[in-house]
């Protein structure tokens, strides 16, 4: 047996992609349009690490317009990424606009959540960095 991947629905592609992709820093690896099924998969993962991969389901909207409302997410979990830097990596999401939900106050560990609730895990890649500002101070944020 082999893990393959992890599949999240999400209400809006592109702002998903800026989340995954842009703040995030995973790499699309694949895209597939399913017009007869009507939805879109994107399949991606961080950089030189292709084994562990999320698959972005995307179903379209239905002839009026509307997209199907996934609820909030919680029954999931959370995606979980090593990282070299925890303090570099949650100032990349805040330049990118995503809220920090839960700090890297001990230098080891944050949490945030995608466009669509679905919570990200990062862990501070080795041993924890020294506590550090505005970290220590920021207060969580909702849940993850």
């Amino acid at each position: 047996m082999k893990y393959l991947h992890t599949m999240v629905r999400v209400r809006d592609l592109e702002a998903s992609l800026k989340f995954y992709v842009d703040a995030l820093g995973l790499v699309e690896l694949r895209r597939s349009e399913h017009a007869a099924g009507r939805f879109t998969l994107v399949f991606l993962a961080a950089p030189g690490d292709e084994s562990a991969q999320v698959e972005l389901t995307y179903n379209w909207p239905d002839e009026n317009g509307q997209v199907e409302d996934y609820g909030s997410a919680r029954n999931f979990g959370h995606l979980a990424y090593a990282v070299d830097d925890i303090h570099a990596s949650c100032q990349r999401l805040l330049d990118h606009g995503v809220t920090i939900v839960r700090p890297p106050r001990d230098g080891r560990m944050a949490f945030v959540r995608s466009p669509d609730l679905v919570s990200v895990e990062l862990l501070q890649r080795g041993a924890p960095l020294a506590p550090a500002e505005p970290w220590v101070s920021m207060p969580n944020i909702g849940n993850w």
